[in-house]
């Protein structure tokens, strides 16, 4: 009985991570009035310009003003705004999302989850809340531990998945 309500908080945990990457991805896509659309004085603007359909860039905004001040700025500011690196943002951002939620890809997803952490991490260095760590960081453990547990059996298609032909062919993909 203890290792279902483990095995039920790691598919919690999973999918609650799963959806904040995913509305991160909705949010820069469509402009949602979150982080992506605000104006000067903090208000929220929906379906704004910055909007990634509208042709905003997901990653202008962030690698142009947060980067400023981390030890690979430079590297970061050239990626800003430029397609391919939007592209992979997005992707990253929504095949996460999904993959998390639903249970399925969970090593790939957890080793880009924790690449894009870093990345992240390293373009808000130093943190500004705590002299080393912030929650990018914490994001990235949990993204290991799930990598670890593997979580196959609790809230999601974990278990089918990995009994597909495509994974039992490439496991990696599990």
């Amino acid at each position: 009985m203890k290792q279902r309500r483990i095995d039920l908080i790691w598919g919690l945990t999973r999918i609650v991570l799963g959806c904040i990457f995913l509305w991160s991805f909705l949010d820069k896509l469509f402009g949602l009035g979150y982080t992506t659309c605000r104006n000067q004085a903090g208000a929220v603007v929906q379906f704004c310009d910055q909007a990634w359909v509208k042709g905003g860039s997901p990653t202008t905004g962030f690698l142009k003003t947060a980067s400023v001040g981390s030890p690979i700025e430079q590297t970061l500011q050239s990626m800003a705004g430029d397609k391919l690196w939007d592209w992979v943002f997005m992707i990253g951002l929504a095949g996460i999302g999904i993959a998390m939620i639903l249970g399925i890809g969970i090593r790939i997803a957890a080793l880009s989850g924790v690449i894009m952490m870093a990345m992240i991490y390293l373009a808000l260095y130093p943190p500004t809340n705590n002299p080393i760590f912030d929650e990018h960081v914490v994001y990235a453990l949990l993204f290991i531990g799930l990598a670890q547990v593997n979580d196959t059996q609790a809230l999601g298609f974990g278990k089918v998945w990995s009994r597909s032909r495509l994974v039992s062919k490439y496991r990696f993909l599990e």
